[in-house]
């Protein structure tokens, strides 16, 4: 589902979400140049994940409890480490804004850093993953 935004709260790449049942919360949005990699991050509950187009390469055996999407989903905490999303929907946005090459983007405590060679992810307990086409790994 995307939400009818102001311009400002898109092309800053951050809004506030709130409504029945929803808490406050902060909504950021980001994709690497290639757009094979998308992020979103969300302050209530905290937590970043990023999406692969092209899948997480060793792709990971799939779960007996997960049948939705899997091995194509990192989802990260603001504490703790990373785990595989299983899920139903998509981090990658085309329209996202692009987190530019030697770029870091900063949010909540979490960052990621943008290179040629892919995006390193970290939360403030100083865990977090690195993501490429060819392989990927937690820390």
């Amino acid at each position: 589902m995307r939400l009818a935004l102001p311009i400002a709260a898109l092309l800053a790449g951050t809004v506030l979400v709130s409504g029945a049942g929803a808490r406050n919360s902060v909504f950021s949005e980001f994709k690497t140049p290639s757009g094979n990699i998308g992020c979103v991050y969300t302050s209530a509950p905290a937590e970043l994940r990023c999406d692969i187009g092209s899948g997480l390469n060793p792709r990971p055996a799939q779960p007996a409890s997960c049948d939705l999407d899997f091995g194509d989903s990192l989802v990260m905490p603001k504490f703790g480490r990373v785990g595989i999303g299983c899920h139903g929907d998509t981090a990658r946005d085309p329209r996202a804004p692009i987190l530019a090459y030697g770029r870091t983007w900063v949010r909540g405590g979490f960052s990621c850093t943008s290179r040629t060679t892919g995006l390193t992810c970290r939360n403030p307990g100083n865990h977090g993953f690195f993501l490429s086409r060819e392989s990927w790994r937690r820390f």
